[in-house]
């Protein structure tokens, strides 16, 4: 069995088809990913095995701009990632099912690569948040920030189809046309499918299935058949570094601060906030360089700045983990039984931060922007006993083989007799 999967995304989004990728190849399928080329993506794909096709412009320089994309800007960015239409084609030669994730231009250039050439297509999510739900609102797209003038989530939800639509329809359209494959009615529906998959911990992020009454005629997305296959994490087998070691062996548990491919603003004033108040508490931290370039304050020796690391192992030896709350750091540090102080800064981050409060894994930050006041406060509740013992409590019901059950799905599925590549 072939398959490719398909992500255009910063490390959070790449991370999880490595460890698809590291099942499906034990269970002898042959795997490819395309992805940003990005060199860090590329050695993490090569520690394992898997060949890298690059898809799209290096995405560390489009997330640490200083200029946020404007709302013109999106359109153009989606036209450049359609326009790789044609080495994911080269790369899906033969292939026996495309599994897309992440952002929707650059999962739609998949969708059409599987429509010009027949192969069967999966879309997959990694946090329920951006798929329509009854039970929760859209996020706002670039440009486009959702009424003011109604709560109601399915109304909400019908906005969201729009303004994808209108926002993304005619440059797929054109690019669908220069292909020789016909429009799309509705942007969102053609690349979310009906069936998605959602690559998340049921526990950590539930599915809340649609009402049987939301299957009425005239919904503009009358429910979703959701698989919900648990996270695509594999253990990170690779040692931590001996200085990190050295570090750690040195002293009490430490307290980790990362905020992996964000690249927050004043990000000196972050990390001052941030050492300090750790300080404050009596303990040592870890400071993980990350996008925003965290640096230490000074040459004291209770500070250690790492850069990667395998957080697999490094956050089983930590006090806490203070974060931004993406998808798969909120994951791993669950599955680690770290309490954890989540800072979101946008996008799905807020949900992630209200889980783990809700959890009573840890502490929801106020805002994106922590102070001195505001990190001591929420590291008082983070390092308190009972929130240790109630996160070593929820690391116990985290699936650890998600990625396992996806690739045994994609088999079952799609594993039979290889289509031919003219199909």
């Amino acid at each position: 069995m072939r398959v490719l999967l398909a992500n255009y995304d910063s490390r959070g989004g790449v991370e999880p088809l490595v460890g698809l990728a590291v099942r499906l190849r034990e269970l002898g399928a042959e795997v490819r990913v395309c992805a940003p080329p990005d060199e860090e993506f590329a050695r993490r794909l090569a520690s394992v095995g898997v060949p890298l096709v690059p898809f799209g412009r290096p995405v560390r320089a489009l997330m640490t701009a200083a200029a946020p994309p404007t709302p013109g800007g999106v359109p153009r960015r989606a036209a450049e990632l359609l326009a790789e239409f044609d080495t994911v084609a080269e790369a899906a030669e033969g292939c026996d099912v495309l599994v897309a994730t992440g952002l929707l231009p650059a999962a739609a250039c998949v969708r059409s690569v599987a429509d010009k050439l027949g192969i069967p297509y999966v879309y997959a999510s990694f946090q329920s948040v951006t798929l329509p739900s009854p039970h929760h609102p859209p996020m706002a797209r670039p440009g486009r920030p959702l009424p003011t003038d109604t709560t109601d989530n399915r109304a909400l939800w019908d906005y969201d189809a729009r303004s994808a639509s209108e926002v993304f329809g005619e440059v797929i359209d054109t690019h669908r046309a220069s292909v020789g494959l016909p429009p799309v009615a509705a942007v969102r529906d053609h690349v979310f499918t009906t069936r998605p998959w959602l690559a998340t911990d049921p526990v950590l992020d539930p599915w809340r299935p649609w009402p049987s009454e939301a299957t009425a005629e005239g919904e503009s997305f009358p429910g979703l058949d959701v698989v919900q296959t648990g996270t695509w994490i594999v253990p990170d087998e690779r040692p931590l570094a001996a200085e990190l070691t050295a570090f750690l062996d040195a002293g009490a548990p430490p307290v980790y601060v990362g905020f992996g491919s964000i690249a927050i603003g004043g990000s000196e004033d972050v990390a001052r906030a941030s050492v300090e108040a750790i300080r404050a508490h009596g303990r040592r931290v870890i400071l993980s360089r990350g996008w925003a370039e965290l640096a230490a304050l000074d040459d004291r020796d209770d500070c250690f700045v790492v850069g990667e690391a395998n957080h697999h192992a490094l956050f089983r030896r930590v006090a806490a983990v203070v974060h931004h709350g993406g998808a798969g750091t909120t994951t791993t540090a669950t599955w680690a039984g770290a309490p954890q102080v989540v800072v979101p800064q946008g996008a799905d981050q807020p949900y992630f931060a209200s889980r783990v409060a809700e959890l009573g894994i840890g502490v929801a930050h106020e805002g994106p922007t922590p102070t001195f006041e505001s990190l001591s406060a929420a590291l008082k509740v983070a390092l308190a006993p009972e929130t240790a013992t109630r996160a070593a409590e929820v690391a116990g019901t985290v699936l650890p083989d998600g990625a396992a059950r996806a690739a045994r799905l994609l088999l079952d599925m799609y594993g039979g007799e290889r289509r031919s590549t003219s199909a």
